[in-house]
């Protein structure tokens, strides 16, 4: 009974959208990238590095939407490298990927200490807050889940809905796909897969590390290490997960947030006083790796990804 009345509460369903809000924009961005062909391993330390990025650029004076901006920047500056690494050079993009995320990591801790070399504890912010939207957000259990959260969660909707639209409505998108399916058949076009793929990874970046900004200026309003805690991973098994299509992917962030938001609540409960509270720390990810399974069986890997181009070869 006690369960039932946590999945039938307004505010659970309002933290697991909250929860979700930075998986989607992560997942979106990693979903960008590998449609055209090219696995970014680097989405952890890109999350990182936005985080960082946008706190203390609104720490030292800037808007919250300036901050946002500074952190997409940091973040295409990230996946330009590693779009030069990968894609013309042809490197290894496992090792490009896990060389972009020790990068990120690392130069990010040294600028926060080098930033605030004497500071115990970091700064806050004056994160986003709220926004109700005017009626919706007065519907029974929906409105205050879906309609009364902060601008960012509203974008990262935007942005999965947005990206749909693009990838499979656009002749652009239509290209972005081909890169990632059948790269001769761009490069027979006239068109440059080079270009392609190193612009879907740099845009795929910049949404990464929004999605870590989210983190610093949306869900709390501080920056400290290891706050990312493992989510760009997760945001990878998202995007096996909703096959490579940006809507069945924000489900899956979406169900992956229910089950971390649920763990939280059923600690709280009896459950609790009984069950070791490292069972309920596992649960989502256990629950999450079962879907993962059950879903992928039946998706379709983009036939070109991870596969390096060189025009004139087949």
């Amino acid at each position: 009974m006690e369960l039932l009345d946590i999945l039938l509460s307004a505010s659970f369903w309002a933290a697991a959208i909250r929860i979700a809000s930075p998986l989607i924009f992560a997942t979106i961005g990693e979903l960008i990238c590998e449609r055209a062909g090219v696995l970014n391993l680097g989405i952890e330390g890109i999350m990182v590095a936005g985080a960082f990025a946008g706190w203390i650029s609104v720490w030292a004076g800037l808007p919250l939407w300036g901050g946002v901006a500074v952190a997409m920047f940091v973040g295409m500056a990230f996946g330009l490298l590693h779009s030069v690494l990968s894609v013309p050079f042809g490197l290894s993009q496992h090792v490009v990927g896990v060389g972009i995320t020790l990068l990120a990591t690392s130069v990010t801790f040294y600028t926060y200490r080098v930033v605030l070399p004497e500071v115990s504890s970091p700064p806050k912010i004056e994160a986003f807050q709220p926004f109700e939207i005017p009626l919706l957000s007065d519907i029974p259990l929906l409105g205050p889940a879906l309609f009364s959260q902060t601008p960012l969660t509203y974008a990262a909707f935007v942005v999965a809905a947005l990206t749909a639209f693009v990838l499979f409505r656009t002749p652009l998108g239509l290209a972005v796909r081909a890169a990632g399916e059948n790269p001769s058949a761009v490069a027979a076009q006239g068109l440059s897969v080079t270009a392609i793929r190193m612009g879907a990874v740099v845009v795929g970046s910049g949404l990464m590390a929004v999605g870590g900004a989210f983190l610093t200026m949306s869900a709390f309003d501080s920056f400290f290490f290891d706050m990312v805690g493992g989510r760009g991973w997760i945001c990878i098994a998202l995007v096996v997960f909703g096959a490579w299509r940006p809507g069945k992917a924000l489900l899956g962030a979406i169900l992956f947030a229910a089950f971390d938001a649920l763990q939280i609540r059923v600690q709280q409960t009896s459950l609790g006083t009984v069950i070791p509270y490292q069972i309920f720390l596992m649960m989502p990810y256990v629950l999450s790796i079962l879907a993962l399974v059950l879903m992928s069986r039946s998706a379709q890997v983009p036939a070109a990804l991870m596969v390096p181009f060189n025009k004139g070869t087949r």
